[in-house]
């Protein structure tokens, strides 16, 4: 196990930009240099890992191969988009700034565009943005990867959300430039530029973007990318794509990918809004000094890193034990949280009651485009109360997630009905430095905790700055309870997702280099391997080999464990019902790959 003493060497940090390092991989599927030996680590390590890789997103890009974020170019375009949204806004007739994206991406698209929308409406302006994502509302809320793979759905998506507009800005999201449903729209935006203008953000360069065909249209990924290249010196398109360093959990964009979006995106509608309604300059000066606030954010919360380091470790103990992790927040910050369990299922192999997030004021306070969503997806505090506090024992972990500018007397009350059913209780909370208001109320609470994790802040110079960076305080932090929870319980192999669900082609094309790399074998053999596993047959028919990606990715959705499975078969050579019983016997999916290497 990776002990106390692990550190970070600068030439640790910067080993993923040789050209000589895992070349044939995009910058976002790369394995970081720094987390190797994560499933081995302690509690407190993984954190330290974690907070290593965060830092990379900030690292000077002077002499490094990749552009970054903070590079000139990058500024320069994130300034100019600026621009394009101040003029929106100072003149919204007819005009719309659409923000669109699968999976991670569709939800902060979600996220932003709901902050910036509250922002206007206290402002008493009308809502100039609205978001999409892959898969509806629901995907807000759980895995619906298959609409990725569609780029015709995702044209069909914008044109409804755009229709009668006269001016609009697309912003697509896209974190490893893969996604057909944005490269669909970004293609449709290029199309008709009398209307649209569009912005494509992800973390790859271009000439990594994924280049093959999607079926159906003419195009690839990669050439839309080009396409838009070739627009950005007139303005009429623009790349923002700086590369911020593989993933901790290789090809996991929830966490750096995630944050780096929203980094991105807030600073470019904040200096927007700043110009519009405080007539402060859009400079790339003032976007540096924003993105600086979320620098200072990575080391706020990772300056209590023992305490997000006990936190993952009683969420790995629950469930190791069989037991839950329950997310109960207020505002942004519950929203925060239903995202972060949202992607525990399709990242981890998780099962969806593992890890759960609820929100006070359910779907009134969430304020989505499709409302309720049904009884599946049941995400109010009194869903909880109802649903998931009578059988509540201290096998599980319940995480209280606030803020002291909001109703703090709720939180008292909310711990106080669940202290009664379970001593596995913990509250995060934010405050400015020298708000004393709910003192009393907060030391309560504390008394009630099994631990209690406070982030004071310094007094904001602008009250949105502020809860942006409690915002994605909160973010790195349930990304590192819910990530080290399931290095704990075993889910990860080195620094890998072996047992993701294979549910759409990037998901497919992902699997199949992993299983490549932990068996070194060739990849049409690890191919063979992993749909064996998906359509749990000995041999393969005619009609599985001439099936495309597609259709394996919609076979896959019902096959649990096919990655562990093929991965077993590989370095065994059993078959898969002996593969099936020797991971029986070996239900830690880590244990069960090193017993086969042993």
């Amino acid at each position: 196990m990776a002990g106390s003493d692990w550190t970070c060497g600068l030439s640790a940090m910067r080993e993923w930009e040789s050209p000589d390092y895992e070349p044939s991989l995009p910058v976002s599927e790369k394995s970081n240099p720094l987390t190797r030996d994560i499933d081995r680590a302690s509690p407190n390590c993984i954190v330290r890992m974690l907070q290593a890789c965060d830092a990379q997103m900030f690292q000077d890009g002077t002499g490094a191969t990749y552009q970054r974020l903070l590079s000139e170019q990058v500024v320069e375009t994130l300034t100019e988009v600026a621009k394009k949204v101040e003029h929106i806004l100072k003149d919204p007739r007819d005009s719309l700034i659409v923000l669109s994206g699968c999976g991670t991406s569709g939800r902060l698209a979600f996220l932003v565009a709901s902050a910036f929308n509250r922002a206007l409406r206290e402002l008493d302006r009308s809502s100039v943005y609205s978001y999409i994502i892959a898969g509806g509302d629901r995907a807000l809320l759980s895995s619906q990867e298959a609409p990725e793979d569609d780029p015709k759905l995702g044209v069909l998506n914008l044109k409804k959300v755009c229709e009668g507009r006269k001016r609009v800005l697309f912003i697509g999201i896209s974190c490893g430039l893969s996604a057909p449903f944005v490269a669909g729209q970004l293609d449709f935006c290029l199309q008709h530029p009398e209307v649209y203008t569009p912005v494509l953000v992800g973390f790859n360069p271009t000439h990594q973007a994924r280049d093959e065909r999607i079926p159906g249209c003419t195009f690839t990924f990669r050439s839309v990318a080009r396409r838009m290249q070739e627009l950005a010196a007139r303005q009429r398109a623009f790349l923002v794509n700086p590369a911020v360093g593989p993933e901790a959990i290789s090809g996991s964009s929830r966490m750096k990918g995630g944050s780096a979006t929203k980094i991105l995106l807030e600073a470019v509608l904040s200096a927007a809004h700043a110009a519009t309604f405080a007539d402060t300059p859009v400079t790339p000066k003032g976007l540096l000094q924003h993105m600086g606030a979320y620098e200072k954010t990575l080391e706020i919360t990772y300056a209590q890193r023992e305490g997000i380091g006990a936190l993952l470790e009683a969420a790995g103990q629950s469930l190791r034990r069989g037991g839950r992790v329950c997310y109960l927040g207020w505002g942004p910050l519950g929203t925060l949280g239903l995202i972060d369990a949202s992607e525990c299922v399709p990242t981890f192999g998780a099962g969806c009651e593992d890890v759960r997030g609820y929100i006070s004021g359910g779907y009134r306070e969430l304020n989505n485009n499709e409302g309720p969503l049904g009884p599946d997806f049941c995400i109010a505090h009194e869903d909880f109360l109802r649903l998931v506090l009578p059988s509540l024992d201290d096998r599980d972990a319940v995480l209280l997630i606030y803020t002291h500018s909001g109703n703090v007397g709720e939180v008292a009350e909310l711990a106080r009905t669940v202290r009664e059913k379970t001593s596995n209780l913990h509250t995060v909370y934010h405050r400015v430095d020298g708000d004393t208001a709910a003192a009393e109320q907060q030391d309560d609470i504390n008394k009630l905790c099994l631990s209690s994790l406070k982030f004071t802040w310094p007094s904001p110079a602008s009250g949105i700055s502020l809860h942006m960076q409690w915002e994605l305080s909160t973010k790195l932090l349930l990304n590192a309870v819910s990530t080290g929870a399931h290095v704990l319980k075993g889910k990860i192999y080195q620094n890998h997702m072996v047992d993701l669900q294979v549910t759409n082609s990037k998901l497919y094309r992902r699997a199949t280099r992993l299983l490549q790399k932990l068996s070194g074998g060739p990849e049409s053999r690890c191919e063979e391997a992993l749909l064996k596993a998906v359509y749990r047959v000995d041999e393969l028919t005619a009609d599985i080999t001439s099936s495309d990606v597609s259709a394996h990715a919609r076979a896959a959705r019902s096959a649990t464990k096919a990655v562990p499975l093929a991965l077993v078969c590989l370095l065994t050579g059993r078959s898969l019902r002996e593969a099936g019983t020797h991971l029986e016997q070996h239900p830690i999916v880590r244990e069960a790959v090193e017993a086969c290497l042993s």
